[in-house]
């Protein structure tokens, strides 16, 4: 299965030896997304709904540059800094994602990078 790589200049660029997203003939799968303002590569103040508005422009921007968009993710899994930010991120997600919804994972961590409060990652069907 051959794979090729996505980038676009709308979502921030890797800050390690990733690739924003990689796709295969029929999926896409996105690296983490932190809340990382694509023009500064900084993590802008606000709070995490501003966020989370963020890091779904991000992956919106990483799915049509790959020739998807948001209605075709399957699957998201949501890395929170703290678990009792889930409610105001859940309200947030609504707005970017419809029914039928994607299967999703949620989970509290220790520590994110760059000190951020959520990272989202994504599957997306081409």
């Amino acid at each position: 299965m051959p794979k090729q790589t996505v980038h676009t200049e709308q979502a921030p660029a890797a800050i390690g030896p990733y690739s924003q997203g990689v796709k295969t003939d029929s999926l896409l799968f996105t690296s983490g997304q932190l809340p990382i303002d694509p023009t500064t590569g900084k993590i802008p103040e606000g709070n995490v709904q501003d966020h989370a508005h963020i890091v779904f422009q991000n992956l919106k921007a990483i799915a049509e540059a790959a020739g998807t968009s948001l209605d075709n993710a399957l699957k998201t899994t949501v890395f929170l800094a703290d678990i009792n930010d889930f409610a105001s991120v859940n309200e947030v997600y609504g707005e970017y994602f419809k029914k039928p919804f994607p299967a999703r994972s949620a989970f509290q961590v220790a520590a994110l990078p760059l000190g951020g409060d959520l990272e989202v990652e994504a599957v997306f069907a081409l």
